[in-house]
């Protein structure tokens, strides 16, 4: 996440992002909709860097809901995002629609789209000009500096694929298709964020016993994302024996033709009991410059809801649209 701010007269911005991308499934393809559960609601909270001064702090609301054909979803994705000392803010929000089809027995399509309606400001209470000090270097008066920078806004809209089965998935998105100008004063363009994630779940046990689900389970996991100038690509490994999920990622993988990216190994941390998701995560840094810095702390809780008696109803009459076998962290 973050703003660049130069002398040109155009600028890049770019987005938030998280640790724990099934946590924040909305925000990486909003092709997620509906795909985990019939309905859920999760809160996630990110602190990175929190030793420096004016840290840079994302909270994010989403909730998705299952319409009983499963043919469909709707959502709903609330991002806040807080940067830096001089009291930089961004909101967004915004609704996702996804629909689901079923190529064959064991193979489905997810396609969804995402709406937002954004703001970002700048607070001055944090700053200090030079005609406010005495010379003493106390703080007296207000300043008489003009204010220029107006609160901004805009909309967006993303879109995005998501191919699965019960065992491996592959999505594409695209957000910010519209590139929206973010600018307070001269003209800050917001990139197409491109986001490719694929992964393949190997089940060591599967199984329900009188409505518990139980699993054991090894996760591959790779992601790509590209913004303006800055490219991402990210492998991990999950394993989950229920109600545990153990992960880690290493961010930073070279990419032809790019610049020597920053290096970061994240450890996620995840359990399920009964309605309640709990996840949390820590970006430790290989590389000095960020590590000196306290890395990034990420919680994630997920309130959801899975009925197993529908569920087993819909096998009955062929109706069932198999789950995404996606981490849920």
């Amino acid at each position: 996440m973050g703003l660049s701010v130069g002398v040109f007269t155009t600028a890049t911005a770019q987005d938030l992002y998280f640790a724990q991308p099934f946590a924040s499934r909305l925000h990486t393809n909003p092709a997620f909709a509906g795909l985990l559960d019939d309905y859920g609601v999760t809160l996630n909270y990110r602190n990175q860097f929190p030793t420096l001064a004016g840290s840079f702090q994302t909270s994010q609301l989403a909730a998705d809901y299952r319409f009983p054909s499963q043919r469909s979803a709707v959502g709903l994705l609330i991002d806040y995002d807080r940067t830096g000392s001089i009291g930089y803010t961004r909101f967004e929000a915004g609704g996702v629609y996804a629909y689901h089809t079923r190529l064959t027995e064991g193979l489905s399509l997810s396609g969804g789209i995402n709406l937002s309606y954004g703001n970002q400001r700048i607070s001055y209470s944090n700053l200090v000009f030079g005609d406010q000090l005495s010379d003493d270097g106390l703080v007296l008066n207000q300043s008489s500096e003009a204010f220029d920078y107006k609160p901004t806004n805009y909309f967006t809209v993303g879109t995005g694929v998501l191919l699965y089965s019960d065992q491996f998935w592959l999505g594409v998105a695209g957000h910010h298709l519209n590139q929206p100008d973010l600018g307070f004063v001269t003209q800050t363009n917001l990139p197409i964020r491109l986001n490719i994630n694929a992964g393949y779940k190997y089940y060591f046990l599967k199984s329900t016993v009188k409505q518990e689900y139980r699993e054991i389970s090894l996760s591959p996991v790779v992601n790509y994302a590209k913004q303006g100038g800055s490219q991402r690509a990210e492998v991990g490994l999950y394993g989950t024996v229920t109600p545990l999920t153990l992960g880690i990622v290493y961010r930073g993988l070279p990419l032809p033709g790019a610049n020597h990216p920053q290096q970061v190994l994240t450890s996620v941390v995840g359990v399920s009991f009964g309605s309640f998701r709990l996840g949390y995560s820590y970006d430790a840094s290989l590389s000095q410059f960020s590590s000196d810095f306290g890395g990034a702390h990420e919680i994630s809780l997920a309130v959801r809801n899975f009925d197993m008696l529908e569920a087993a109803w819909r096998r009955l009459k062929r109706r069932n649209y198999p789950v995404i076998p996606c981490p849920a962290f």
